[in-house]
């Protein structure tokens, strides 16, 4: 009875270390040879596994870490350390191990599971649909998981997370395990959620802040944002007075905050930021307040306390605690470790003085990274100086004085060793190459490695946002390699493009191949599908509205003519047929056609600087008409006119990338001129007829166009734009060509350009609306145009495939005939919003919604809302 009562004692404490939950350790009671008060080493030597249905046996005694043959102490921790490892895997209710028999110093073991039950399937209760099918791809669960409280836990939370980010924070998930009825050992999991009430930030409590007003501490917060507020009864009255009291005694600053703090808490839009809380976004702002205090001079500025509760009415207020600290300024700036540049130089570049407010972003940014001005990083690292280091060090803080030391490791001038490209699947290596800035043997250049980015990004052959240069620098040679990674995305383009004239609906398709390849059009094995890979243009475009009108151009461009230097050829060829409707054999048959070919020269120049191109030309169109005076609008609509122009053209383009340029700008100037035929003849061309009048078309027509591109705040940029247009001629007798005039408004949409009219797109007005007419009220075209333009852009994806941004606009804008008319003040003005979508295989779309606000004379339905869709940017 003793020795029964020991051998209870002693599995008892066995129990106790070895076990957790309800696994077992079994020593069986027949098996005398155990002796409890002194453990004994047994070779294992088998061992058998009951109750795994669905993990191998052998698996399983691996998992334990016991193996025959090998020694155990019993009782001891040997057995308690193989149940831990077993239940570690989380795929057991139960697990025990029996010592079913022992021979002399030889022990057969018994591992026995029991498995939890797997996931047979799922399904979501109390959410939407889509709502589902988005959370079942994060919480990635199939059939034949384990069910364990692990994966539940783990799904709860994802769910939980998934909810938070869209405001839900009080979301309850409950997961149910109902038994598979069909399936032995299996559960349908029931995921309800109740999602709750979405809770915004419905009030931020600023405390403690003097000298930073509530507006500018809110707008240093990027991301932690109060919900929204419209309330235009609020009285305005009182904060007048205030005002007024404030500037009258002297305090024009606060009367400013006065009015901003007024307009914030009863005027706040949310429309690109969300009131969502997020805790890792609250912590960034956090710092980002102190880094607000920090470049106002407050260098020992701390948020003292904080705090996040829950309003009344569900919403989270949060309670930040202020300790702004004093106000700091440099009192002594000295450089150490300069050896190729003066102190005095880098005083100028620093931009900061003794006496000047401390400001440790503007310090940081001076020294090492500035999108503005020139930077002490830049004037080393542009010359080489890869290894360079700059550490400014406060040597001393007295009272509110700072003495700054800033010290300098210029290292030694790195050389570039390699310049690889990686990434390039369809574009051939050459192509890129020729476009970088950075060339093995050169010294390493900052600025060469931004501009070569933003160069590759301009080619429009990959994505703009994936370009990253990897700079690897070599510090036993001083030598440097860079590889640039790109993504390709597709150029080729697919337009088609609708547009009502003339009572008539005209259809337009073009195919443009922006990475062709010339050399290997007769390859066969190039053409996947069309033969790509060589940086040339090729553009096929048809238009018409059936048999009556037609017309189609081709036009080619080499970049790189002879692969040498970027001068760039471009071929053009086009024709347009407009037939008036009548039979061939009737006498009113009649037709217009336009033949026409160009041929031009681009090259990028390096003076001013490396951002200018220059553009010649030369063209020849021939125009024929019979029985064709309806739209035109002189002669009797017959005989040939010719044009011989040259054309120039001269522009700066340093816009950050094509498709959504955040900073930058591009200026045009362009000259087309046609030799003054009329002024080596003695003709009389005022009682001369029109056909022989305009049989050479004379003309001078000068264009402008600048656009400046200006990130106010993290992608929201605000892009102004001018426009202006002038046709002149040399002969008073002649006057203005009616061919080449400005025809503006609408959606600028050329469809319908027979007579090589220039269509100027203007929102808020009919097409052509804004033109000069003639006393039938056909319009004829001007040839003095202006439009201004001004856009607030924000991007809602920079996805390479689908590139969207929404926009508001107010343009300006008007046409005229002759400089008698011409009024510069007088301009017809609308304002709207709109969209633009840049899919790669179709380029850019656009949808908008403009207001005209001016009437136009004759047409009272000109103005007002109207809708203009657009392709290739044809508004613009």
């Amino acid at each position: 009875m003793m020795l029964m009562m020991k051998k209870y004692i002693l599995l008892v404490a066995l129990l106790m270390v070895g076990c957790f939950a309800s696994a077992q350790i079994k020593i069986g009671d027949d098996l005398s040879d155990i002796d409890y008060n002194n453990p004994k080493k047994y070779e294992i030597a088998g061992i058998t596994v009951e109750g795994a249905k669905y993990v191998d046996g052998n698996v399983l005694s691996m998992l334990s870490g016991l193996r025959v043959g090998s020694e155990i102490t019993v009782p001891g921790d040997d057995i308690a350390m193989a149940i831990r490892k077993i239940w570690d895997q989380g795929m057991f209710d139960d697990v025990a191990i029996n010592a079913t028999n022992i021979v002399s110093d030889k022990i057969f073991l018994q591992i026995v599971v029991q498995e939890r039950p797997r996931v047979s399937k799922f399904s979501f209760e109390g959410i939407k649909k889509s709502e589902a099918d988005d959370i079942r791809n994060q919480i990635n669960l199939s059939r034949g998981d384990i069910a364990t409280e692990h994966l539940e836990t783990k799904t709860r939370r994802i769910i939980e997370n998934f909810y938070a980010e869209k405001g839900y924070y009080n979301a309850v998930v409950e997961i149910t395990q109902v038994p598979d009825t069909t399936r032995e050992s299996y559960v349908d999991l029931i995921i309800n959620v109740d999602k709750g009430k979405k809770v915004k930030i419905g009030k931020i409590n600023l405390i403690g802040n003097e000298n930073l007003s509530d507006v500018a501490i809110y707008s240093a917060m990027k991301e932690t944002k109060q919900k929204g507020v419209f309330n235009p009864l609020d009285p305005l009255g009182p904060t007048v007075v205030n005002a007024i009291a404030d500037a009258v005694t002297l305090h024009p600053l606060r009367a400013i905050t006065d009015v901003e703090e007024y307009f914030y808490e009863n005027y706040r839009p949310r429309i690109f930021k969300s009131s969502k809380f997020l805790e890792s976004n609250y912590e960034d702002d956090k710092q980002n307040i102190i880094a607000k205090y920090n470049a106002k001079g407050y260098r020992d500025a701390i948020i003292v306390r904080d705090s996040v509760y829950n309003l009344e009415d569900g919403d989270l207020g949060i309670d930040l605690v202020i300790d702004e600290g004093g106000l700091y300024h440099y009192r002594n700036i000295n450089w150490t470790g300069n050896t190729k540049y003066s102190s005095e130089t880098l005083n100028g570049v620093l931009g900061i003085k003794p006496g000047d407010v401390y400001n440790r972003e503007l310090l940081n940014n001076n020294l090492t990274y500035s999108e503005t001005t020139l930077d002490i990083s830049s004037l080393y690292m542009d010359d080489g100086y890869l290894f360079f280091h700059v550490d400014p060090v406060e040597v001393q803080v007295e009272n509110d004085s700072i003495d700054l030391e800033i010290r300098l490791n210029e290292g030694k001038q790195a050389r570039i060793s390699n310049v690889t490209l990686k990434g390039n699947t369809k574009t051939n290596d050459f192509v890129v190459i020729r476009e970088m800035y950075s060339r093995p043997g050169q010294l390493f250049s900052r600025s060469d490695v931004t501009r070569t980015v933003r160069e590759l990004a301009t080619l429009g052959f990959f994505n703009q946002e994936s370009i990253l240069p990897d700079v690897k620098p070599n510090y036993t040679d001083n030598t440097v390699d860079i590889e640039y990674q790109v993504e390709e995305a597709s150029a080729d383009q697919v337009s088609f493009s609708a547009g009502w004239g003339y009572n008539m609906l005209i259809l337009q398709a073009g195919l443009s191949f922006n990475n062709f390849s010339m050399r290997n059009l007769f390859n066969g094995d190039a053409w996947k599908p069309i033969p790509g890979g060589d940086g040339q243009k090729l553009s096929l475009n048809l238009t018409t509205y059936g048999t009556r009108y037609i017309g189609y151009s081709a036009s080619f461009t080499e970049p790189w003519l002879g692969g040498r230097k970027p001068n760039s050829l471009t071929t053009s060829i086009y024709q347009s047929y407009y037939g008036n409707g009548y039979n061939r054999s009737d006498e009113k048959f009649g037709f217009f056609r336009m033949t026409g070919a160009t041929v031009g020269l681009g090259k990028r120049l390096t003076w001013p600087d490396d951002y200018f191109t220059l553009y010649h030309g030369v063209s020849y169109i021939n125009y024929r008409l019979k029985n064709y005076a309806s739209i035109l609008n002189f002669g009797t609509g017959n005989g040939y006119y010719n044009m011989v122009s040259y054309n120039f053209n001269i522009g700066r383009n340093s816009v950050s990338q094509p498709l959504y340029p955040r900073n930058g700008s591009e200026v045009q100037l362009s000259l087309e001129i046609t030799p003054p035929v009329s002024l080596f003849t003695n003709n009389d061309y005022g009682s001369m007829a029109d056909e022989e009048k305009y049989k050479w078309i004379e003309m001078h027509k000068w264009k402008f166009k600048a656009a400046w591109y200006s990130e106010l705040y993290e992608k929201l940029v605000l892009m102004t734009r001018v426009r202006f247009g002038y046709l002149g001629y040399y002969n008073k007798e002649i006057g203005p060509t009616p061919f080449h005039r400005f025809y503006l408004g609408g959606d600028g949409l050329g469809n319908y350009n027979f007579d090589s009219r220039e269509i100027i797109g203007m929102r808020g007005y009919k097409n052509e609306s804004l033109t000069p007419e003639s006393s039938n009220g056909i319009a004829i075209g001007g040839n003095i145009f202006t439009k201004y333009t001004m856009e607030l852009r924000y991007p809602l994806s920079l996805n390479p495939t689908a590139t969207i941004y929404a926009m508001g606009f107010v343009e300006a804008g008007n046409c005229w005939l002759g400089f008698e008319n011409f009024n510069p003040f007088k301009v017809y003005r609308s304002a709207g919003v709109g969209a633009r979508i840049y899919l790669p295989m179709f380029g850019l779309l656009g949808l908008d919604w403009g207001y005209g606000f001016d009437q136009v004379p004759g047409d009272k339905t000109a103005n007002g809302s109207q809708f203009h869709f657009s392709i290739g940017g044809s508004i613009d």
